[in-house]
């Protein structure tokens, strides 16, 4: 009998044949979801529910628990419909025995995501009723008809998605405006842009900055003190912002296409297109902000600064770089940006001292300029920069006063370290002696084999004692090997331990 229905045979106090009888008492869970404007009549949120509610007036054996509806969401990916999921929870706990849902493509447009979950609630004894394709779960060929249905929903989605691209490619072909117009220097009217000239002059100033040949973080901190204003009304400039500036082909007049694309109609991730050359630029209906010409000098000291100094057959990535320093690695700011090693100060020895300081004081500036320059303080760092020897000194104080008993710790480490270490490897000696035995086992085998043959009369005496010579004669001369050998009771051992306790002593010592 299964498992998993003996469990919900216990949970409910039901027999086998109890568990198929639909005039039953069941405990219900409606499960609906609402996606798209073209589901705005009968598949509307109020519609959906009230259809529901007349579902079970004609079943007055269901007492209904919980109502889970998800709202503006795709039914491609189980894991993005929250609702969903904690039905699912909410099954495995026992809330209920029995899914009501409209349809399978109400349930789960993925046919992985179908099967998988309908087989785990049927597993724990929940059953799915899919009412207008009359598929319950518990039935012998629900899981057929299922896997059919979840399989035309899956394609319905696959031929949505390209109705949808086809569709975007004839608005690209047609110029059509995308975006929310939230750009630096252009305030959108309708389908189009037009100057804003404040903002507009702030993208000349980060491209003539940029040509005359500063970088990113600079041009921020320029901007900052300026009290120059993002595109989001607000004085926080960083290299992003300023990058994104540089990059944007919109200030020639362009409209720009292809920066991003959905990774598959299941998944539905957007996902950046990092090539630039795969872009599509289609002429726009406004004024351009900074001329052609200017911002093809940009990219071209963009690309520059992005190559690599020495010859590479290798693709070259720009990514964050792992820290060999452990302070790097370990340090987080109140404020919750990370650290940066910098230099402290050179000593008269020539030894150079080392400090950490915040990112976001590096990126943004501290509390105390940005309030010398009158701009906003809030949220931003105050926590000043720290050197080395201090980081050192405390981690030393803290090690010292939370492990107290290092010496016994050496003890116990060096005790399970005899008792649970084995050496595998084996003196050359002890290899030879190995293979020789391995050889004799083989002969003997083939003895054995011979003597069977014989028994059973598949030989002859003759023939027998023929072939059992030369096996005789191998496992002698292999005998004599063998006992020839060198015997070294005693294997060699890799385990050094005075140099492992000399070792242990050192890194407790924080003196």
């Amino acid at each position: 009998m299964n498992t998993s229905v003996n469990e919900y045979n216990y949970r409910f106090k039901l027999t086998d044949y109890a568990l198929f009888d639909r005039n039953r008492e069941r405990k219900v869970a409606i499960y609906g979801r609402v996606s798209t404007e073209h589901e705005a009549q009968l598949s509307a949120l109020e519609n959906q529910l009230q259809w529901y509610d007349n579902q079970v007036k004609y079943h007055p054996n269901w007492s209904v628990c919980e109502r889970y509806i998800d709202e503006g969401i795709t039914g491609t990916q189980a894991k993005k419909r929250p609702a969903f999921l904690r039905m699912i929870e909410d099954a495995r706990n026992g809330k209920f025995d029995l899914i009501v849902t409209r349809e399978v493509c109400r349930f789960a447009r993925n046919v992985v995501d179908t099967l998988v979950v309908t087989r785990e609630l049927k597993g724990i004894g929940v059953e799915v009723f899919f009412i207008d394709d009359n598929i319950w779960t518990m039935d012998g060929d629900g899981e057929l008809r299922l896997s059919l249905m979840a399989t035309l929903a899956q394609e319905e989605s696959r031929k949505t998605s390209e109705r949808v691209k086809a569709g975007q490619k004839i608005s690209r072909d047609n110029g059509v405006l995308y975006g929310n117009g939230n750009i630096l220097g252009y305030d959108r009217v309708g389908d189009t842009y037009i100057i804003n000239e404040e903002q507009a002059e702030t993208v000349r100033i980060i491209f003539d900055l940029y040509l005359q040949g500063y970088g990113s973080m600079r041009i921020a901190k320029m901007l900052t003190e300026q009290k120059r204003k993002t595109a989001s009304g607000i004085v926080k400039w960083n290299v992003s912002n300023i990058m994104r500036a540089i990059k944007n082909a919109t200030y020639t007049g362009m409209k720009c296409y292809n920066k991003s694309r959905s990774n598959n109609f299941l998944e539905q991730k957007r996902i950046n297109n990092l090539d630039m050359s795969t872009y599509e630029y289609v002429e726009g209906d406004f004024p351009a902000i900074v001329s052609q010409e200017v911002w093809d000098k940009a990219q071209k000291i963009r690309e520059s600064r992005m190559k690599p100094s020495v010859v590479s057959t290798t693709k070259t990535t720009h990514s964050k770089r792992d820290s060999k320093d452990i302070w790097v690695n370990k340090l987080r700011c109140s404020c919750g940006s990370s650290f940066r090693k910098d230099k402290w100060h050179t000593k008269l020895d020539g030894k150079i001292s080392y400090g950490y300081q915040c990112y976001n004081q590096i990126n943004n500036g501290n509390k105390k300029k940005r309030e010398a320059l009158g701009l906003d303080t809030e949220g931003y760092c105050d926590i000043k920069m720290i050197t080395d020897w201090k980081l050192d000194f405390m981690a030393k104080e803290l090690l010292e006063h939370l492990w107290q008993d290092r010496k016994a710790s050496v003890i116990i480490a060096v005790d399970l370290i005899k008792r649970y270490y084995k050496d595998e490897r084996l003196s050359e000696n002890q290899h030879d002696a190995v293979s020789i035995k391995a050889k004799i086992d083989k002969a003997q085998t083939r003895l054995t084999n011979l003597i069977a043959m014989r028994a059973d009369g598949e030989l002859s005496k003759e023939e027998y004692q023929t072939m059992r010579k030369p096996i005789d004669a191998e496992i002698q001369q292999l005998q004599e090997r063998l006992n020839q050998a060198p015997n070294d009771e005693q294997p060699k051992s890799g385990l050094e331990l005075d140099g492992i306790i000399s070792t242990l002593n050192t890194l407790i010592d924080f003196s």
